[in-house]
């Protein structure tokens, strides 16, 4: 993983596709500047998910821009992606790591300075912390404070990214946290020109 791939890291999510498929809306996002791409999927069947991970694999070797994986460790290294992300109660890093080997990219979602420390110590190569700011993409998400963020990203050495409600209009109450990029979801896909507010976004967080 390079040190500016979380600088700006698309999410996906299906609900804005208004027809369109999620291999174009991802490639909007890229050519505005995401840096790294989520496939996050939560209720679609396993064909489908699997089909659409090596599309976007595909999508994102042709680009040069890392693909990750949420929560399912083994999809993950079936269809070849860059890496997964896992949640506190999905699968621990420690375990991922032994199943997708060494030269593969492990990020953990974490709230606390504890969870942080630990997942570093498990082998996990980045922090998701959120979410910072309200979030509607995941309701169950409890709020992390920016004095938080900073604590975490002060007890860590890997890389920190914030996820979790920034928009455009927030986005910069983040500066000075420590953190390296944003991982964003409706900011980016729920936009009317996704390519266009991919494209302000990685503007914006590279004054972080």
């Amino acid at each position: 993983m390079k040190s500016d791939d979380l600088l700006l890291y698309a999410v996906t999510d299906r609900a804005w596709l208004g027809g369109r498929t999620l291999v174009h809306d991802a490639e909007l996002a890229i050519k505005g500047g995401a840096t790294m791409l989520q496939l996050r999927e939560k209720h679609i069947d396993r064909e489908l998910f699997m089909t659409e991970a090596k599309e976007l694999k595909a999508l994102c070797d042709r680009y040069g821009v890392t693909f990750i994986v949420n929560d399912d460790v083994d999809l993950a290294l079936k269809c070849g992606a860059h890496g997964v992300h896992v949640g506190q109660s999905d699968e621990d890093a420690a375990c991922a790591r032994k199943k997708l080997g060494d030269d593969k990219i492990i990020g953990v979602s974490a709230a606390t300075v504890e969870q942080a420390v630990a997942a570093q110590a498990a082998g996990a190569d980045y922090i998701g912390v959120g979410a910072v700011f309200p979030t509607d993409t995941k309701s169950d998400a409890d709020a992390v404070s920016l004095d938080t963020l900073r604590a975490i990203c002060s007890a860590v050495s890997i890389p920190v990214v914030a996820i979790g409600g920034i928009t455009r209009d927030n986005i910069l109450r983040l500066a000075g946290s420590g953190i390296s990029g944003v991982a964003v979801v409706s900011a980016i896909f729920a936009a009317d020109d996704i390519e266009d507010a991919a494209r302000e976004l990685t503007e914006l967080s590279k004054q972080l």
